[in-house]
């Protein structure tokens, strides 16, 4: 960005704290344009600093960790701002069920901070199954990946992956039968060239859903697939 979008972006954001004033979403304190303020923005749940590159669990003082090891997920790394946990589940359903596309800005912008060092070439959404998309009326995967590509200033590719298949809730579902339940969910439209994609989505629970649609773009033609979500599902 330069230096006179940057300026030009911080008047925006020096309007918007005037014109626009609102209230912490979570305490209702006033936080101006932001979405949370800053007390509640520093007590949000951190990820522990030592956490395997390629999965984001915690432990193996930041080497890969033996699952991924013994059996490699398609992706190359993921990168997560927050365990999924209170309040950051909180915030996530405000986003999918409420509607509050102020959380997809919020955590798209951080998301950038935590991936700009990934130099990715392509922003890539998360798809949603065409019937879920009508049912909710939005991907808040694209509504985060839009925010972050642009913050990240890349393209964001919102229909080169498709979701083909109305998969059965993964809920109660092992790892290995998320996996199956996943197989062939998902086509891509494009011939990636090699370049470098960063696959967003709000969750990772098991990874299983990034793992699959990570294997589908490889297979048309990505050359590394990074995955940025929200938050991360810790395992016990």
């Amino acid at each position: 960005m330069s230096i006179l979008a940057e300026k030009a972006a911080a008047f925006r954001r020096r309007l918007l704290d005037t014109l626009l004033p609102q209230d912490c979403l979570l305490c209702a304190a006033p936080s101006g344009n932001a979405l949370l303020c800053p007390d509640c923005c520093a007590e949000l749940p951190q990820l522990p600093a030592a956490r395997c590159p390629r999965c984001a669990q915690p432990g193996c003082a930041g080497e890969t960790c033996g699952r991924c090891q013994k059996r490699p997920p398609h992706f190359d790394a993921l990168r997560a701002l927050h365990p999924y946990a209170f309040p950051v589940d909180g915030l996530i359903r405000h986003l999918k069920y409420a509607r509050q596309l102020a959380v997809a800005s919020h955590f798209g912008a951080a998301l950038a901070e935590v991936c700009r060092d990934l130099d990715a070439d392509l922003v890539v959404p998360m798809p949603l199954h065409p019937a879920r998309l009508a049912e909710r009326g939005f991907n808040q995967a694209m509504e985060i990946a839009r925010i972050l590509a642009r913050e990240l200033g890349v393209p964001v590719a919102a229909r080169a992956c498709a979701r083909d298949r109305a998969t059965a809730p993964q809920e109660g579902l092992s790892l290995d039968e998320r996996r199956r339940n996943l197989r062939n969910a998902f086509s891509c439209a494009a011939d990636f060239g090699g370049r470098h994609l960063l696959l967003v989505d709000d969750v990772a629970t098991t990874g299983a859903s990034a793992d699959e649609c990570a294997r589908t773009l490889k297979l048309h033609g990505a050359g590394r697939v990074s995955v940025a979500v929200v938050a991360r599902t810790l395992l016990d």
